[in-house]
């Protein structure tokens, strides 16, 4: 009975060896295990953002700006109205289209994909004569 327990606890202390040899020796260096944030960075990639996050650094959240999906050439909005969600980051948007800076419609469209991470603010658009030749009036932005 003896013999037995002292064969189960030597068989037991090389399985504990070869687990910290196999542990020793495995591909993690210490200095990346010390050190997370420099493997990180290079998998981080920049969050794209949608309409409302773009709209938000604009004076009343980029009502008359010109805004584009990234992947679009030559076609952009000119937000008209926008309803905000409560959280700042959700809502509907309507504007006028426009197509290599002329404007393709005259009534405000509804603009799908406002959610989408993929806006971007036209910076060398300027609002048109219209709008910038009117007195300055409230915004168009409702919370709801």
């Amino acid at each position: 009975m003896a013999s037995r327990s002292v064969a189960s606890i030597g068989r037991s202390w090389n399985h504990l060896s070869f687990s910290l040899i196999k542990r020793a020796l495995s591909t993690s260096s210490p200095a990346s295990a010390a050190n997370p944030s420099t493997t990180v960075s290079k998998s981080k990639r920049k969050k794209k953002k949608n309409l409302f996050e773009v709209a938000q650094f604009l004076p009343n959240w980029g009502i008359g700006y010109q805004m584009a999906k990234t992947h679009w050439s030559g076609v952009a909005y000119q937000i008209t109205k926008i309803n905000l969600y409560k959280d700042g980051k959700h809502g509907k948007a309507w504007g006028i289209v426009h197509k290599d800076g002329i404007p393709a419609a005259d009534a405000p469209k509804k603009i799908s994909g406002v959610h989408k991470r993929c806006w971007k603010y036209i910076p060398n658009s300027k609002k048109t004569e219209q709008i910038s030749s009117q007195p300055p009036s409230e915004p168009e932005v409702q919370a709801t």
